[in-house]
């Protein structure tokens, strides 16, 4: 038995997972950890990592390796996405982590964090032909699945974190910014081709922002806590959410129930890709994995031990 131990060092948040690998190739997830670190914070245009959220960070990583450290046939898979991808200082980051915690952060290429997304989900959810749309902080993975094959991926760099800083999103949301940020968005959009083969499938819906919006709706339906993997909504419903976030200021928004008072001041930016897909898609349905990312290196990793 091998001990896998993922960190997944994202613009927002960093998470861990430990799972068992057996033998036969079968595993199961034994622990997993979040902490909303926001390493993308104050990045701006300039796409400078900010002492404080390096800082922030790298404390984060150290109580996640307290985690880690002394298991058995233990192997760690350390990976970084859009926020360190994009920092001009991004040398100096990934020295600092070497140096202090002896890990090694694997700096993911927009194509390759989309297509772990990819083998995340068809993994984990019955779906010949969708969307997958992963939000993060700092960037957004655009996947089309047909006949359960990754036919075109893209990453962009908005997210969460970039978008509701630069248009100014995060307390009482004025339609001029609102404006600018949905054209920025669209103009972004508008120069992916292979869109157009998306009108009539369902988004599948990874990232921060995204599981927020399931929580938010599920609470506001009663249905409780538990996984959202799976769990359905229909484009007006996701309509309905968005007109009430920017209808509140930033106090009021953090009393949302299912939304993180921490992600108050981001979820505005956060679901503006969404917005932005489904006014372009006539399917209307959004579904949520739970699966993205971490689950694709696992997949990938066990698949890689049995050809060894």
């Amino acid at each position: 038995m091998e001990n896998l131990a993922i960190v997944d060092l994202g613009s927002n948040s960093v998470r861990m997972a430990i799972t068992e690998i057996q033998t036969d190739g079968s595993f199961k997830e034994v622990k997993r950890v979040k902490e909303d670190s926001r390493i993308s914070e104050g990045m701006g245009r300039e796409k400078i990592l900010q002492p404080v959220a390096m800082d922030r960070t790298i404390a984060a990583l150290k109580r996640f390796k307290k985690l880690y450290v002394g298991l058995p046939n233990l192997k760690v898979r350390a990976i970084t996405t859009a926020a360190v991808r994009q920092a001009k200082n991004q040398q100096e980051f990934l020295q600092r982590v070497k140096q202090e915690l002896n890990l090694d952060l694997q700096v993911l290429t927009g194509s390759k964090e989309a297509y772990y997304d990819y083998l995340g989900v068809v993994r984990s959810l019955d779906l010949d032909h969708c969307l997958i749309l992963d939000t993060g902080g700092a960037s957004c993975e655009i996947i089309l699945v047909q006949h359960k094959k990754a036919r075109n991926l893209i990453s962009i760099p908005i997210g969460a974190v970039n978008l509701s800083e630069q248009f100014h999103l995060g307390g009482y949301v004025k339609a001029v910014d609102l404006f600018k940020a949905q054209v920025s968005i669209n103009e972004r959009l508008n120069k992916i081709p292979w869109l157009r083969y998306a009108e009539h499938v369902p988004i599948v819906l990874l990232g921060g922002a995204n599981r927020t919006l399931a929580r938010m709706s599920r609470n506001y339906r009663h249905r409780g806590r538990g996984s959202i993997h799976g769990y359905h909504l229909l484009a007006r419903a996701v309509y309905a959410t968005f007109r009430e976030l920017i209808s509140r200021n930033l106090m009021q928004r953090k009393k949302i129930s299912g939304l993180e008072p921490e992600r108050a001041d981001i979820i505005v930016g956060g679901m503006l890709p969404l917005l932005a897909l489904l006014q372009k898609t006539d399917d209307g349905r959004v579904i949520f994995s739970e699966s993205g990312v971490r689950e694709g290196i696992i997949a990938e990793y066990v698949q890689e031990r049995k050809h060894n």
